[in-house]
């Protein structure tokens, strides 16, 4: 699960450590108004090596992806070193993978696992209203779970209700659009930007009230899309009305195994809670980077639940679900060169107006200042498409003020536009949201071909933004 590009940044810090550690007490916070966009160009690298190897190379992307995610982080590391010398590099490099990636890819790997280990036994047909059925349940569980519990719950059962039929690919496109995305609206649980928001301050129930119509719009609109479109490919699709052979015939009866990850799930999310409730106000310094010790604990305690679940878990459980590390490894493999990179994207876009994106905050603000919420909606939507939603989240709201109780009130419809356009845009793109690449990966080992980076903007590009342009208009 480390992969080349864990390891390749953790050998890099290893070296830095042994020449610039003695100065990272004195090492300046990365400053963005410093930076020239220039240093945008690794990131860049990244998103264009994930959108075209695939394409034009896909054999030698499949066996070096993660060494070309870490050939980036070092394309970033090595002239940052160089230009503010090796204990500032040393630094942002500790505090893009302490702070920000274990934490994610530990959350992600725990919900991966648990939900992995539950296994709805026996067949469904994959008809239209069954898929849609499936749809709508995960789109309810993502706000309860997380998307990513949601989606590694469900995905698996309904490729294999689907695996007697041609056209499932877009059974999975709108798994991500719904159940990785826009499902995870109406809860701090739900998406990392909300989780986020919750330990800035803003109320645990505050995006179920403000955000419910908005989410309900989009994701009604959704499965009536998609109703239609599966409902056509079923009955009117010469290939669909002949019925291939299932596969999985109908054998065993319906039912769930591995039952007990159920409870590992609940302590998942109690332990998230815990982790934004608790505050001891304990904060270990390690290497420049503070570790809330109830960040550290949830850490811990996450991943001694992955460790019970695989034990605990029935093999059959697993090898109903084809259980592998695939998907997981090649999300931490991709996202471990994606979070050092984005470094100092996420450094020019909080220093504002002098920074070298300074446009973008005139995009989202009047020239007195005052917020332009549809601009919000968008600016954080589609930055939120390529760059991650939760620091993407935290910029804009940082623009926006800052500050949880006014934006609750007085700003409620400018916070609004920035979490809906944190969670809904994040389906825009494979990369926008974690849980999108464990999807796409899973649906490939089960033989679907996914659309690339590419197609996969055109099928976002011809459903959500039409929708997300009427819901700017309606809502915000």
């Amino acid at each position: 699960m480390k992969g080349h590009a864990v390891s390749a940044s953790m050998a890099l810090a290893a070296a830095l450590a042994l020449a610039g550690w003695p100065r990272l007490a004195s090492a300046a916070t990365l400053d963005g108004a410093t930076l020239s966009a220039l240093w945008a160009v690794p990131f860049a690298g990244v998103l264009l090596s994930i959108a075209a190897f695939p394409l034009i190379a896909p054999a030698f992307w499949h066996h070096h992806f993660g060494k070309i995610a870490a050939a980036w982080a070092l394309v970033f590391l090595v002239p940052f070193a160089l230009t503010f010398g090796a204990g500032a590099a040393f630094s942002t490099l500790v505090h893009a993978l302490l702070e920000e990636y274990l934490p994610f890819i530990v959350m992600l790997s725990a919900l991966y696992t648990v939900a992995g280990g539950i296994c709805v036994r026996g067949n469904l047909h994959g008809t239209p209203r069954l898929n849609t059925a499936i749809l709508t349940l995960g789109t309810v569980l993502a706000s309860i779970m997380g998307t990513t519990g949601a989606a590694m719950l469900l995905i698996r059962p309904l490729l294999r209700a689907n695996d007697n039929r041609k056209h499932v690919v877009h059974v999975v496109v709108f798994f991500i659009f719904l159940v990785a995305n826009a499902g995870g609206s109406l809860s701090p649980l739900g998406d990392p930007p909300l989780f986020l928001g919750f330990l800035q301050g803003v109320g645990f129930f505050w995006t179920t009230t403000h955000l419910a119509l908005p989410m309900l719009f989009v994701c009604c609109v959704l499965l009536a899309a998609f109703y239609a479109l599966d409902s056509y490919y079923f009955h009117h699709r010469e290939e669909e009305r002949s019925r291939f052979l299932d596969p999985t015939p109908d054998s065993p009866p319906l039912g769930i195994d591995g039952k007990i990850n159920f409870l590992f799930l609940a302590a998942v999310i109690a332990l998230v809670l815990m982790s934004g409730l608790w505050k001891p106000g304990i904060v270990f310094d390690v290497f420049g980077t503070h570790i809330a010790l109830q960040n550290a604990v949830r850490d811990v305690a996450l991943i001694g639940l992955t460790l019970l679940s695989l034990v605990s878990t029935p093999r059959a459980a697993r090898a109903g679900n084809d259980f592998n590390w695939a998907p997981i490894e090649e999300v931490a493999k991709l996202f471990a060169g994606i979070f050092v990179t984005i470094a100092p994207v996420i450094a020019i876009l909080r220093a504002g107006e002098a920074g070298a994106f300074a446009g973008i905050v005139h995009l989202v603000n009047d020239a007195a200042g005052q917020p332009h919420d549809t601009m919000y909606f968008w600016a954080t939507g589609l930055l939120s498409s390529f760059l991650d939603n939760a620091p993407t989240y935290l910029v804009f709201f940082n623009l926006a003020g800052g500050d949880a109780q006014t934006l609750m009130t007085a700003g409620a419809t400018t916070l609004s536009a920035i979490s809906a356009g944190a969670v809904f845009m994040g389906a825009n793109s494979y990369i926008g949201n974690a849980p999108n690449f464990m999807v796409k990966a899973i649906a490939e080992s089960r033989g679907v071909r996914m659309p690339g980076f590419f197609a996969y903007l055109g099928w976002s590009g011809a459903v959500l933004i039409p929708l997300f342009l009427v819901t700017g208009w309606l809502f915000f």
